[in-house]
């Protein structure tokens, strides 16, 4: 029998649990782990990264993408502290993760060079399920306990395996004593459905209302079809969050886009005239455009009970699956749709997107960014995965880029950490070689880490099917990260350094296209997504083009239909909102 060690048992417990990659970044403390893994012939593959951070964000990056578990690998010390950032970022948006720590502690004074209390570090971040590995024998079921805790709460979870310990011979299994866990690989399939008194609450309410709206996050990615039906039922105007924005096909008609600092005013319009409010599967923090206390009766649907309520009171609270939980809705919601609210939502989303569109044709000075993500909307791939940066490149593309129905998009959405949509965009690529995959990225997030992780790009792309990944880098110079209307000074020092992007992408063997003319912007996209390589699409945009906010709840949409004086004074506020320069 070929002696194995600790570290082959790792290899078999990620493979048990259909892991097909770990990101990281390699050290004497891991060293045996990634000796392990090359010896596996790429089954699961270990993806070197160029930097801790970018390695746990790409971890997250694959379970945001894939729906599956990511693992990230680094040593002790100050490498695990680089970790902590794309871990909370797994944590914040609920996505699992396992964090594999390896640990040297075989100095000459029975401590280790570069030592901290990893229990402690982690302790937050991963506040799940933190262990130390102790004996060979049982580091297979620890494993397992920390996989399904991550899958089962969707969080992260970390496991700390000492070196010594990774090169352990693992004893014969019949040797095992009697107290040894043991645990099948899984994750939990369970069918979870509020209580039929619940649902017929929920039913009521929503067959009450006469002005409806659905925001519609994260957790309705698989209930499209059914958020889709109810709207239609009930006459309702949608907006999504964030990281919703997938979720439904944006060119519907009563689809008025994200809600928030960052979203539309048609969104606002929308959340500020409703009556009732059906959230699906969201935890949006942009509370300032939620409707106003006591305006609007409250159903949620969330799978994770301790997040109904938090953002907004929920008159019918309802756990459990989006689509499970929707479908047994539509079974009891008799269809009375109010087709005078519907109009008024149609025509607030009408007047946005004529907004959008002259926002997008405004000249400036070289570019405008905002005509940058338009020309893009008109040629993106109908496959694939978007990836968003943190910064002025996250307005934009909510505002801007309509995604095709099939089209995933990720971002850092409620931790907010600039410098994860490289890093997201490699582990998407990773996962689906074949298709295309696009990153949306800020010139501060590409010298954060995105110049450094172009070199994982180069090392790897010849492997992929479809070797197309355009990063898109909005070069504004804007020291302050945002762009938006500040005046920006014309002292060099205090302006970000300009870095030849599109140059440093072709020194990499990369193909590189620099833009800085708006009637080239769309011939520049034609190119980049027509490479046979990857590319850097460096636009240089004007960073005084302003972000313009939408002004939250200010439309009370619900005089917009009504007769008498106050409907006239309700139009005649929506009217000056839509004359002026930065709402509609």
């Amino acid at each position: 029998m070929v002696d194995r060690t600790v570290a082959d048992v790792v290899v078999e417990r990620l493979l048990a649990w259909r892991v097909p990659r770990a990101f990281g970044y390699p050290g004497e403390a891991i060293a045996p782990l990634v000796d392990a893994l090359d010896r596996a012939g790429g089954e699961p593959a270990f993806i070197p990264a160029r930097h801790e951070e970018t390695a746990s964000f790409m971890a997250t990056g694959h379970a945001k993408f894939t729906g599956g578990i990511g693992v990230c690998l680094a040593t002790q010390g100050p490498s695990a502290v680089h970790l902590l950032n794309g871990l909370y970022d797994a944590k914040l948006d609920s996505k699992p993760v396992v964090a594999l720590v390896g640990e040297d502690i075989s100095g000459p004074l029975g401590g280790a060079h570069q030592e901290i209390g990893l229990s402690r570090l982690f302790g937050d971040v991963c506040n799940q399920f933190v262990r130390y590995g102790r004996s060979p024998g049982e580091v297979g079921a620890l494993l397992d306990q920390a996989f399904r805790t991550a899958a089962a709460t969707r969080s992260p979870t970390c496991v700390v395996l000492p070196r010594q310990l990774q090169e352990a011979l693992v004893p014969d299994p019949q040797s095992y004593g009697s107290g040894v866990i043991t645990a099948t690989p899984g994750e939990p399939l369970a069918r979870v459905l509020p209580h039929e008194a619940d649902l017929d609450a929920a039913a009521q309410l929503l067959g009450g209302g006469q002005r409806t709206a659905i925001l519609v996050g994260q957790g309705g990615r698989e209930a499209a079809a059914e958020i889709i039906e109810m709207a239609d039922r009930l006459g309702a105007g949608v907006a999504t969050s964030l990281l919703g924005k997938p979720v439904l096909d944006e060119r519907l008609p009563f689809h008025t886009g994200v809600l928030g600092e960052v979203g539309t005013p048609a969104a606002a319009e929308l959340m500020g005239g409703c009556d009732t409010l059906l959230m699906v599967g969201t935890n949006d923090p942009w509370t300032d455009y939620f409707p106003m206390p006591e305006q609007a009766r409250t159903v949620q649907i969330d799978i994770d009970g301790r997040r109904i309520g938090t953002r907004y009171p929920a008159d019918v609270p309802l756990v459990g699956d989006a689509a499970e939980t929707l479908r047994a809705l539509l079974s009891r919601v008799r269809g009375r749709p109010e087709q005078r609210w519907r109009a008024t939502v149609e025509r607030s989303v009408d007047r946005w997107r004529q907004v959008a569109a002259e926002r997008a044709a405004a000249a400036a000075d070289p570019v405008n960014p905002q005509l940058v993500l338009q020309e893009l909307s008109a040629r993106m791939p109908g496959t694939g995965a978007v990836a968003v940066d943190v910064g002025s490149v996250l307005y934009w593309y909510a505002r801007h880029l309509t995604l095709p129905p099939g089209v995933n998009a990720q971002l850092c959405g409620t931790l907010g950490s600039m410098g994860c949509a490289l890093p997201y965009a490699v582990a998407a690529k990773l996962a689906a070689p074949d298709q295309p995959v696009i990153a949306l990225v800020g010139d501060g997030a590409m010298q954060l880490n995105g110049l450094a992780e172009l070199i994982t790009v180069s090392h790897l792309w010849q492997q992929w099917r479809d070797p197309r990944l355009v990063v898109l880098v909005l070069n504004n110079r804007d020291q302050n990260g945002m762009g938006g209307g500040r005046t920006v000074s014309s002292d060099p020092t205090h302006r970000r350094p300009d870095v030849p992007y599109a140059g440093w992408a072709r020194l990499l063997g990369l193909h590189g296209v620099r833009v800085d003319r708006p009637e080239l912007v769309g011939a520049a996209w034609d190119e980049a997504l027509a490479a046979d390589r990857p590319c850097v699409l460096e636009a240089v945009v004007d960073p005084t083009v302003s972000l313009a906010p939408p002004e939250p709840a200010f439309a009370d949409l619900r005089g917009l239909y009504d007769d008498g004086a106050p409907a006239r004074k309700v139009r005649e506020q929506v009217e000056v909102t839509a004359n002026a320069d930065d709402l509609v």
